[in-house]
């Protein structure tokens, strides 16, 4: 199967289409945003409204494109007004739920060199990274010579277009007092990690100086910004990220769901994550595969 990345990757617009594919009643998994009651996309305050010049531009159907040219700049047309988190917000959410990163220190063996580390790591309350290193690690060895670190974390490690983040910081050892709190923190992310209670292990956290983000790499849609440490903390996590695997189990009417919104009559499309305001699918469609930002008609504000 190709891999291709629509156009401007990362977001997809709630416009319906006049002939857009009906999503059965009987489906139940998403009835708060895709049931005509008490919101529909046609009342949704998410929705713009069109001219009639903007309206007729904007009911091409599938039957009317025959090309995947024409296709994808139909999914280029809804990606541009997709509401979507702010970055603040989902780079905060982002490395809430990772697990992995590449951390990179001041290598002590090659002195005046970087030397990079795959890593696990969690977050405390404030997002800040935490790590559970040994002192036979090279990179354990780095940090205590020298505080000063980042920690790389890719939304999607497969897609280089998608949201990388990267935090610059101080690496410093986690004190008794909150280790009790650190080791939950750290096992609630990694459960199997029953390494981190034998005599060379120790916790250690990373406080950040500025957190970067860029996104839309080799696309259209770049885009990057850097953050302060107080404006980094004060993020909030998005509350509905922490459900993605309730709606994982439900692809045939996630396909349903983006042939709706978009007209077209994807043959797949697999929940890549989610938030309150909408999620992302990667979708397949004669043998491409490319990624789409599905909205919500409204923000969400629980589960169900």
């Amino acid at each position: 199967m190709k891999s291709v990345v629509a156009p401007t990757a990362l977001s997809i617009s709630l416009i319906p289409r006049v002939n857009a594919r009906k999503i059965p009643n009987s489906s139940p998994p998403f009835p708060n945003f895709f049931s005509p009651k008490p919101y529909s996309f046609f009342s949704s305050p998410l929705v713009r409204p069109l001219s009639m010049a903007a309206s007729a531009a904007q009911t091409a159907s599938p039957g009317d494109v025959t090309t995947d040219a024409e296709v994808f700049q139909l999914i280029k047309d809804h990606q541009e007004k997709a509401a979507r988190l702010p970055p603040l917000e989902e780079i905060r959410t982002v490395i809430n739920h990772s697990v992995r990163g590449m951390l990179s220190t001041i290598s002590q063996k090659y002195e005046g060199y970087p030397s990079g580390s795959m890593v696990d790591f969690a977050c405390d309350q404030d997002g800040y990274p935490i790590l559970a290193v040994s002192s036979l690690a090279n990179h354990t060895k780095d940090l205590l010579a020298n505080t000063k670190c980042s920690l790389l974390v890719a939304k999607d490690p497969e897609d280089k277009t998608d949201l990388l983040i990267t935090v610059h910081g101080d690496a410093v050892p986690v004190s008794e007092e909150d280790k009790g709190d650190i080791r939950t923190a750290y096992l609630t992310r990694h459960p199997n990690a029953f390494w981190v209670d034998f005599g060379d292990f120790q916790f250690m956290r990373i406080e950040p100086k500025v957190v970067r983000y860029v996104s839309g790499i080799a696309t259209a849609l770049l885009g990057s910004e850097e953050f302060t440490k107080e404006a980094y903390t004060a993020a909030k996590v998005d509350p509905i990220a922490q459900f993605l695997s309730l709606w994982r189990d439900h692809a045939e009417d996630t396909k349903l769901i983006v042939q709706h919104v978009t007209s077209i009559l994807v043959d797949s499309a697999y929940m890549l994550d989610l938030d309150s305001l909408g999620f992302y699918v990667k979708a397949t469609y004669r043998g491409n595969a490319f990624k789409l930002r599905i909205p919500f008609p409204r923000r969400a504000e629980d589960r169900k």
